[in-house]
Formats: C-alpha cells, structure tokens, sequence
C-alpha cells in the first residue's frame, strides 16, 4: 500500500544537525512556516539494505514545470492528491532528471564536501543564511504529536516529514511504502533580485535497492524484466525535439521527434508517447534506421499543453525508453521547437 499521508511542505530553514553512524542516520532539517509552526525533515543519508550509498542528484538550476505547478499551494504541510495532475514527484514517471546521472556518496566520511551530509550542508546552510528561501519537502508527514517533543530540535509537539526519497520499487519489507505519484524529494527556492533571476535546486535520492521499472498502478517492481537503472547512453531511441506550440488556433498538429543514436535498426511496433497525464499516442510501426530521426503527429487525445509539460516514449513492452520534460517558457514561442 502506498504511504499514508503524501503531500510536500513548504516552509523556512532555520537549522541543520547531522547524525553519525551511530545514530539512525538521517541528515535533519529544523523548519518552520509563515504561522510559526515547526517541523523537522529526517533526510536519509544511509540506506538499511545493501548497497549502503544512497543514490543521489542534484540539479542546481531545476527548469521543470513542476515548479510552477507549485503555485498557489500555502505555507506549512499541504496533502497532495494521488495522481499525475498536480505537483506530485515521481521518479519513474514524471521526467525530473535522467536516472543514468544518479551517483553514489557515503553517507558520513572524513574531511570536508566528500560525503551526502557535506552536499546536503552545502544548500540547505545556504537557505538558513536566506530568509526569503523557501523549502518544499516532499514525503510523509508524521506527527503532530501534541505530547512528545521533537527528540532532535525539542520544539513541541513534534511533527514533520520523513521518506524523502523514491519510494516505488522497493524490496523486502519496504514494499509496503510503494506507489506512484509519491515519490520523496527537496526543491529549494532562492528568490531573485534586481540583478539575479529566481533560481530552484532540485535534490533528489534513491536507493540502490529500487527498481526503475514499476507498475503503473502500484509502484511495485515488475516482474520478470531488466528493473536496473540505465547506465549513461545505453538508451538508443530518443526524444530530441517537441512541436508543443504550433501555428494556428487548437487544436493544433503538435508533433515529437525521435532519434534512434544507436548503430543498428530498431523496430518501433508497439511502441507509444505519453503526454503529462498519461494519454497515449501510438508511434508509427516499422524500423527507425540507425541515425534516423522521425517526427510523429500526437493522435488519440494525447495533448502537449502550452503552460509546461511532460512526454515519455514506451516501447512495445511498456517500458520507458526516454523522457522529457519543458517548462512554459519553453512553449511561448509559437510555431518553434522546444530541443531536449
């Protein structure tokens, strides 16, 4: 069953503590929102199943339409609804970066910015040192607990978010926590100013236990196929370009091209694009040549919306061979492409 309580705070840092290896451990965050209130975010930094390492990212300068679909959402916890249509996160679905640029970092080692805590440290100390930052944790929310104080911060009562992390994909015991659309994560927004634009960092973590092929409906590994994450160009047909705004008035003919980058023929049959929501548009059938781009007209309701978007291309397993992701910005421009 997926987690029970899914939704992504956003509040203010104000403190930071790191725990060793004799303690959980989890890289924790103190924090409170606009009405006073405060929360703590445990970070894991260690995973209870081998291999150890987590899996992390960081994209230091996030342009992805979830950013605007977090408009409007208020300061403190915000329960979020299953579901592709809103801000949720999820790592397998919703285009947020390539799992093949995930790496590995100790959890705590020696000297300085060599471990996950020192890379944690290096942003979040930066949103204590601002004010006007704002974090959006995403995960499970545990607490309040009217009665027991924090037992790292000691504010009262304790309450805050944990799972900040996939959480699809699991093994073992912790293939209780698995869903779709509820996967863990930390953005933090510095706020622009006369001379700098606003900027958004994405960090994302995973464990090397989970699986990067799930089932649509629950999160669950799926049986009997190749579950690993991909490695750096091993994905031969790609997206490489996207008509989202075409000319003319809607409907309009928005057309995604492929390339197949790798040095032999590969055939497209079965193969499907899926727009943000999940609607399907089938590719055309037959071998896309090595080298060979194809530019494939979106049919059967599958629509590439102008205000930012998501598209994923399926072979004929329903496998995600590739995705992408574009941003409004991306999409003014009527009649150009957007290049990923």
């Amino acid at each position: 069953m997926p987690l029970k309580t899914y939704g992504v705070l956003i509040t203010r840092a104000v403190d930071t503590r790191r725990e060793g290896a004799a303690d959980t451990p989890h890289y924790q965050i103190h924090l409170t929102d606009d009405a006073g209130v405060h929360y703590r975010a445990a970070v894991n930094v260690l995973s209870q199943q081998k291999p150890a390492d987590l899996l992390y990212l960081v994209d230091d300068d996030l342009k992805h339409p979830i950013t605007a679909r977090l408009d409007g959402l208020t300061s403190g916890w915000n329960t979020l609804p299953p579901g592709p249509g809103g801000p949720n996160l999820d790592f397998v679905r919703g285009n947020l970066f390539d799992p093949a640029h995930l790496r590995t970092l100790p959890a705590d080692a020696s000297g300085p910015d060599n471990d996950l805590a020192d890379l944690l440290d290096h942003y979040v100390r930066r949103a204590v040192g601002d004010p006007d930052a704002r974090l959006y944790v995403f995960g499970e929310r545990f607490g309040p607990e009217p009665s027991v104080k924090d037992k790292v911060f000691g504010f009262l009562p304790g309450n805050g978010v944990h799972d900040i992390h996939m959480n699809q994909g699991n093994s073992g015991r912790f293939t209780s926590d698995d869903g779709v659309w509820q996967d863990g994560g930390l953005l933090i927004r510095f706020p622009g100013d006369g001379q700098a634009a606003e900027r958004w960092v994405g960090i994302f973590l995973a464990f090397q236990s989970q699986a990067w092929h799930t089932d649509d409906a629950t999160g669950h590994t799926l049986p009997g196929v190749d579950t690993s994450r991909p490695a750096p160009g091993d994905r031969p047909v790609r997206i490489v370009a996207a008509l989202v705004n075409p000319v003319g008035p809607a409907p309009e003919a928005e057309t995604v091209t492929l390339l197949n980058a790798s040095s032999a023929p590969v055939d497209l049959t079965g193969w499907r694009l899926l727009d943000r929501i999940g609607q399907a548009s089938p590719v055309p059938a037959g071998p896309l040549a090595a080298g060979a781009a194809l530019a494939v007209p979106l049919s059967d309701g599958a629509q590439l919306g102008n205000h930012g978007g998501e598209i994923s291309l399926l072979d004929a397993a329903g496998l995600k061979a590739d995705g992408v992701s574009y941003t409004a910005e991306q999409a003014t421009r009527e009649g150009w492409w957007v290049v990923f």
